[in-house]
């Protein structure tokens, strides 16, 4: 890891530059190594997946003067989101028409290089500082890997990866190559999530030994059972192989592409992976949760080695460590529900949300980060809020580039985000293997059931390896 530039290296560094500018322009990569971006220059990031998600992120990225979108990398040229809740268009030229919209009111001539494969946009673009991953999961810990290892800072879409290994060995290379990463967890960084870990640190509600996290999501192809077996054409601009990348071939589908993978086993790892790394955040943060050490997962409705369920009720044991005592965590999802507490009156539970019940009261907060509220009203009336404690964020994009242009680490790296996936993807685990794990977390093993081996580390194709 290159230890960050030195005042005296910067003054350097700058000097050196504006003598032999005169001559040629040199570029900043070959100036300071592949990871140096100094303060007063613009962070230059290129995109890795332009769906609804990655148009977002961009959406949240354009407002940043020392950040620059220069390239987008998408197997799909375009689509459609209206079907989704993302809705517009999504794809490279949408993307990257968008881009150049917005920098063309500062620079007309402005131009956003767009590429069908990422590698080639990572050999041909070197002036990328950074990347933002926001592909399907099963091409994450690839992304990033590639993207780490060619000296690039990496935000990469939740969950981190798409198993355990591929988290563990994320976080690896992290540490190795000393980038700076940044999970796409942006309740992270949200002021609720500061405060209830601080009500929760403070005693608000006691010892807390149970906790309910709950989302609506569910099942995107409802009517399917399993793989589709027709076999329309691959849509015009999608490079399909290219999609598919580290999974075996099969026919494309609609099913699949866009947004709907998530229901299907080799992509996508459902509802829990798509909402755990936003909603179980604050309780692993507020209580430094280690790995559990059981695991049960059902799932509701019918559910194959291809397919998710249409819901699921994972419950998750995490043990006793110093003061603090056993917590049992539940998971629902599908439009499951916990049990309304009776300290909480007529107060209606929201659609997504979390519960922390501890001997002095409750506190319920909404899904993503949101603020606490304290149950019952008399405990509410005799508490003081606790003076801040924890620093507030800038804002989750803001954080990650900061800490590109060698500030302070953003607050959800990669070392934070493989475990907090981990947690996330045992219970994946053990909805795959449709089996309670007790997991050996040093061995990475689940306890008894050689089985559940497959889905801790998954086979790649040939070409996709992650190294």
């Amino acid at each position: 890891m290159n230890p960050a530039p030195s005042s005296s290296r910067r003054h350097f560094l700058k000097t050196t530059a504006a003598a032999v500018t005169a001559f040629n322009i040199v570029p900043r990569h070959v100036l300071g190594g592949p990871r140096f971006v100094p303060p007063s220059e613009k962070v230059n990031v290129a995109i890795i997946g332009t769906g609804g998600q990655g148009r977002t992120n961009v959406r949240n990225l354009l407002p940043l003067d020392d950040c620059q979108i220069i390239a987008v990398a998408d197997p799909a040229e375009s689509f459609s989101l209206e079907n989704f809740y993302f809705k517009g268009m999504g794809g490279r030229l949408p993307v990257k028409a968008e881009i150049e919209k917005h920098y063309a009111a500062k620079t007309p001539n402005f131009r956003c290089a767009d590429y069908i494969d990422f590698r080639e946009m990572l050999e041909k673009e070197k002036s990328i500082d950074a990347v933002l991953i926001a592909t399907p999961d099963h091409l994450h810990a690839y992304c990033s890997v590639v993207a780490m290892r060619a000296g690039k800072h990496v935000y990469c879409e939740k969950p981190l990866t798409h198993n355990i290994w591929e988290a563990r060995h994320v976080a690896k290379v992290a540490a190795e190559t000393g980038v700076a990463t940044q999970l796409g967890s942006q309740g992270h960084s949200s002021l609720g999530t500061r405060e209830t870990i601080e009500y929760i640190q403070d005693g608000a509600i006691g010892a807390v030994k149970e906790i309910h996290v709950w989302v609506g999501a569910k099942r995107w192809n409802p009517t399917l059972a399993g793989k589709p077996t027709d076999t329309p054409p691959v849509p015009a601009g999608l490079n399909w192989d290219l999609w598919l990348g580290p999974r075996q071939e099969r026919p494309f589908h609609p099913a699949y592409f866009p947004v709907a993978w998530r229901d299907f086993w080799d992509f996508g790892c459902t509802g829990i992976g798509d909402f755990a790394c936003h909603d179980m955040n604050t309780a692993v943060r507020a209580f430094d949760l280690p790995v559990p050490s059981r695991i049960e997962a059902h799932a509701a409705g019918l559910m194959t080695s291809d397919i998710a369920g249409h819901g699921a009720l994972i419950y998750y044991t995490f043990p006793a460590a110093g003061s603090r005592p056993e917590i049992r965590m539940t998971w629902y999802d599908g439009g499951m529900m916990p049990p309304t507490p009776e300290a909480l009156g007529a107060f209606p539970l929201p659609k997504r949300g979390c519960l922390f019940i501890g001997e002095k009261g409750v506190i319920q907060c909404d899904g993503g980060g949101g603020p606490p509220r304290l149950f019952p009203e008399k405990r509410r009336v005799e508490y003081q809020k606790p003076a801040p404690r924890l620093k507030r964020s800038n804002g989750h994009h803001r954080d990650w580039i900061d800490a590109c242009k060698g500030g302070e680490p953003a607050t959800s790296p990669f070392a934070y985000a493989a475990h907090l996936t981990e947690i996330a993807l045992l219970g994946v685990l053990s909805l795959r293997a449709q089996k309670p794990i007790e997991w050996d977390a040093a061995a990475m093993k689940a306890k008894g059931l050689p089985a559940a081996d497959a889905f801790i580390k998954e086979q790649y194709r040939k070409g996709w390896e992650i190294v």
